[in-house]
């Protein structure tokens, strides 16, 4: 396989700190935007990273469910590798990436879980055939096979029918609070634009990073 034959020049606008702002949770938010009115596939995808208390990482990619001024919401089984990962180590980092604008977003910060008030509320607005499953299924646990996993959705359909479903206690959401955001876009020649934020006591600081 020649993988240099796949290789692409950047064309991305400027990335000036004037246009940036003060505010990369502003930028992150308008980044988005644009993102979803160019049509990128899976614009709120997000690669999702995570680490045992023995530094061990793994990353997944999970959609992003909500953003604001307190922090970046998805949802998953606690019980999930992620989930114990978090539970023993709540700090995370997130990774978006958008190709058609030449752009990703790197996010750090720590995780907490979300109240359940919050998850019941999430829960409630998702599709029925998705909460079967995610009532079904003991998520990153060896199953049999495919066989063994729809059984499981069908008895939990079973046991559930006519009647509203509920939460799992071991599903819920997840909030990181974020404490660093980078910006990176792809310019000509490889000579890209990466401006950096960090959380300080009053605001953020932003600085300009060499690509």
């Amino acid at each position: 396989m020649k993988l240099d034959d796949l290789r692409r020049e950047y064309a991305g606008a400027p990335l000036e700190e004037g246009l940036a702002g003060d505010d990369p949770l502003a930028l992150f938010e308008r980044w988005l935007a644009e993102a979803i009115a160019a049509e990128v596939p899976f614009a709120d995808g997000m690669v999702l990273a995570t680490a045992a208390p023995d530094g061990q990482p793994a990353a997944r990619v999970v959609l992003l469910k909500g953003v604001g001024a307190d922090g970046l919401v998805f949802h998953s089984n606690y019980e999930s590798r992620k989930g114990e990962e978090l539970a023993r180590n709540p700090a995370a980092a997130l990774l978006f990436w958008w190709p058609p604008l030449h752009r990703q977003v790197r996010v750090e910060g720590r995780v907490e879980r979300l109240d359940a008030a919050a998850s019941d509320a999430y829960f409630a607005t998702r599709p029925r055939s998705s909460n079967l499953s995610a009532m079904a299924s003991a998520q990153s646990r060896v199953v049999e096979g495919r066989a063994a996993l729809e059984r499981g959705v069908a008895e939990v359909e079973q046991a559930w029918e006519g009647r509203d479903l509920e939460r799992p206690a071991g599903w819920g959401g997840y909030r990181l609070i974020p404490h660093t955001f980078e910006f990176w876009q792809g310019r000509p020649d490889r000579l890209h634009d990466r401006l950096r934020y960090h959380r300080a006591a009053e605001g953020w600081t932003r600085e300009r990073l060499y690509p």
